[in-house]
């Protein structure tokens, strides 16, 4: 029975991988739609947990690599991914996978607001693609696969009415890819006193359904 439940977590694990590869999708827009509105949200970051990838998303946010990129992916019930180039030759350099199968002892749970590193098949693959939870049922299967970094500490109904644009299948068969472009249009991070997270804010505009 064991083995089972190693070989049905390990196959759901791999869907897992293939789905959270850090390349972004093309087609996406960062024009403004009619009825667009725009929200901020703020990510906490725990080097505590991961150093590198905190460090790298700092780096990022610094540069204004973000300014521009999307949200690709919003899954109902599992969570929302974005910050890849729309320019796959502009894929900043990669890092280690901070995760318990490659070797580091990172306890941050992906439960709800837990930001984490995407990735693709191989451990140390992440480059800029990162995800929110929405909430904490794949805790499970990503816990100690995925690089989890930081925490969205305000804002996160924010990142909830993403679920509200329309969104169509991707070519997972998810109904996930949003149909007018949540963009990000400016990242920064903020300042905070001394022993308190770093903090990033995001601005992003979006354009959910009429009700």
């Amino acid at each position: 029975m064991k083995l089972i439940k190693r070989i049905i977590s390990a196959a759901i694990a791999a869907a897992v991988g293939v789905c959270m590869a850090s390349c972004g999708e093309e087609g996406s827009s960062s024009s403004i739609a009619e009825g667009s509105k725009t929200g901020k949200f703020i990510i906490a970051l725990y080097p505590e947990y991961a150093p590198i990838s905190c460090e790298n998303f700092e780096k990022l946010v610094s540069d204004g690599f973000y300014d521009g990129t999307t949200f690709h992916r919003v899954v109902e019930g599992f969570m929302a991914q974005g910050g890849s180039p729309t320019d796959p030759n502009n894929l900043p350099a990669t890092i280690k996978g901070e995760f318990a199968e490659n070797g580091v002892d990172n306890k941050l749970s992906h439960t709800r607001g837990i930001v984490s590193m995407a990735r693709g098949r191989t451990p140390d693959s992440a480059s800029s693609g990162f995800f929110v939870c929405f909430d904490d049922s794949k805790s499970n299967v990503l816990d100690g696969r995925y690089a989890a970094f930081g925490e969205v500490v305000e804002g996160m109904e924010v990142i909830d009415d993403f679920l509200n644009c329309e969104r169509v299948q991707n070519n997972m068969g998810e109904i996930a890819t949003p149909v007018l472009p949540i963009t990000i249009k400016k990242a920064v991070m903020l300042d905070t006193k001394d022993g308190e997270p770093h903090k990033a804010e995001f601005t992003v505009t979006y354009t959910p359904k009429e009700k």
